[in-house]
Order: C-alpha cells, then structure tokens, then sequence
C-alpha cells in the first residue's frame, strides 16, 4: 500500500487519465461528425461518392494507428508545418486528437451503416413515395433509426478510442498515461507491480461505466418490430 501512496504523491496520475479523457471526448466528437459524413456518402446515390468514402474507410480501418500518429508529428507537423498552436503541448494534442480522429471516423461510419442495415427497406421507398430528396429521407428517416440500432457498436467504438487513446505518446503528447507509464516505471521499478496495478484498474474503471450504459440504452433503444 506504501507504493501506491509514494506514486500517487509522487505523480500527476489522476491528470494524465484526465488528458486521456479530454483526448478521447474531443476524438470521440471530431470522429462522429466525419463518421455521419462518410456513411451519408457511402449510401449516397453519386458513384463518385461512394467509391470516395469506401476508400478512406478501407485505407484507415487497415492502417495501424502508430502510423497516423506518427505521420502527423513527422509529415504533417514536421515536413507540411501544419500546426495549431504556438505552444508546443497545445500543438501535438490536438494532431493526436486530429489522427484519433480520422482513424476512428472509419469505424464510426461502418457501425452506423450497421445500424442503417437494420433500417426496413420499406422506409426509404415510402419516404421517395412522399416526394423527399436523398439528404431528407437520410437525415429524417434513416439515419435516426440507424443510430438506434448502432449504439452497441457505437459504444465498442468508444472504448476502443478510450483505449487507443494511449498512443498519443506517438503524437508526442508526454502528459497522458502511456508517457507518464513509462516515466513511472523507468524511474520506480522497486514498485513495478503497483505501478501496472494503477493503470489497469484505471482503465477498467473507465471502460465497464460505457460498457454497462451501452447495453442499457441498446436494450431500451432497440426497435421493436
């Protein structure tokens, strides 16, 4: 117990799951929108669309994450000057949330177009029957019902962005829990159990809250046919 007490004195642990938080909520937000975006271009009636928005699907989903990451500190940051902010750790936050981003938009547009599989066929005829265009029947008709049969995917999205979360040390973030780990560990390895011990049982408490809230809103969202 006295080594959970020394590292918890010693480091910053409850801030760096707070970066972590703040990293997956900005991600989680950022990757949602362009997700919607995606999936309304893959059922889009436009070829060109289509085939646009499969390909950043199929690109990103087969990427590994640590290249995005390091892509956007060596290519975009390093060689394109592409930055947010004059201040250093303000800069690489936001390129780790902007790779989250767009790695995760992927897997947020085919959980959606799940849920649009559970959408009856019938809605889209009766909506064309009614005199509405694409973008209405897709945004009035479609897409609500497609969400609620996408939460469980949805949720397993979230996790898995919780927990990727922690590759933002690529991106050069040094306040989140994969740096401050490894910190921990290269300067206390007398309490390298405890120190394992802080961070799984942080991320299980993160992560079993949106497991449990998932399965209840896709139980009482779920539609009743």
């Amino acid at each position: 117990m006295d080594g959970f007490i020394e590292l918890f004195s010693e480091y910053d642990v409850v801030g760096a799951f707070l970066v972590n938080i703040e990293i997956t909520l900005w991600s989680a937000l950022f990757s949602l929108v362009l997700g919607v975006v995606l999936v309304m271009m893959r059922i889009s009636p436009i070829s060109s669309m289509r085939t646009v928005a499969g390909a950043y699907v199929e690109l990103f989903k087969n990427l590994p994450l640590t290249i995005i990451m390091v892509f956007m500190v060596l290519g975009a940051y390093a060689q394109l000057k592409f930055a947010f902010s004059d201040i250093f750790a303000t800069n690489f936050f936001w390129l780790a949330v902007t790779g989250l981003s767009l790695y995760t938009a992927a897997f947020v547009c085919e959980s959606l177009r799940s849920g649009i599989n559970t959408v009856p066929l019938g809605q889209a005829e009766a909506a064309r029957a009614l005199g509405l265009g694409f973008m209405q029947s897709a945004s009035q008709i479609i897409l609500p019902q497609a969400f609620r049969g996408s939460v469980a995917p949805l949720g397993n999205t979230l996790i898995a962005l919780l927990k990727n979360s922690t590759v933002a040390a690529a991106a050069s973030v040094s306040t989140e829990t994969s740096s401050l780990m490894s910190e921990m560990i290269e300067f206390r390895p007398d309490v390298i159990i405890q120190i394992f011990l802080i961070f799984a049982i942080g991320y299980v408490i993160l992560i079993i809250p949106i497991g449990m809230i998932t399965t209840f809103l896709s139980n009482k969202l779920a539609v009743r046919r």
